[in-house]
């Protein structure tokens, strides 16, 4: 699933069922919406902090759903690689930003181009446009 994470197949609760919307009578006929489960809970397949990080960020079981495509098998990827997204963004540990302060130049440049302009509407208020 990411680079610290592999999670086998057996885990993964597959279902399938018929999907709304167009498609005419393969839609009434075909199983192509694709349902993928994930038990956060109970996998062997996650360490103690993973676990802990996905429990809190997205609960005991992740749940994904495809009906994007006609194809059964199109669907089971675009599930598989909702899951593989939702799990990794959870996975990531953001680093706290640490306060800077604005560099000379940064100051200079910012205050330079208050003063040009400053100069630029004070040039426009002393030659008032005749109508």
């Amino acid at each position: 699933m990411s680079p610290s994470l592999r999670i086998p197949t057996d885990e993964l609760d597959w279902r399938f069922s018929r999907s709304g919307g167009p498609g005419g009578q393969h839609a009434n006929t075909a199983d192509t919406r694709v349902e993928v489960r994930f038990d956060v809970a109970r996998s062997p397949s996650l360490g103690p902090r993973q676990r802990a990080r996905l429990l809190e960020r997205l609960g005991p079981v992740v749940r994904v759903v495809a009906s994007d495509s006609r194809s059964q098998s199109r669907n089971r990827d675009l599930a598989l690689e909702r899951l593989r997204a939702r799990l990794a963004d959870a996975l990531r540990v953001e680093v706290p930003r640490r306060p800077t302060r604005p560099s000379k130049g940064a100051k200079e440049r910012r205050l330079e181009a208050k003063r040009q302009q400053s100069e630029r509407k004070r040039l426009r208020s002393e030659h008032p446009t005749e109508d």
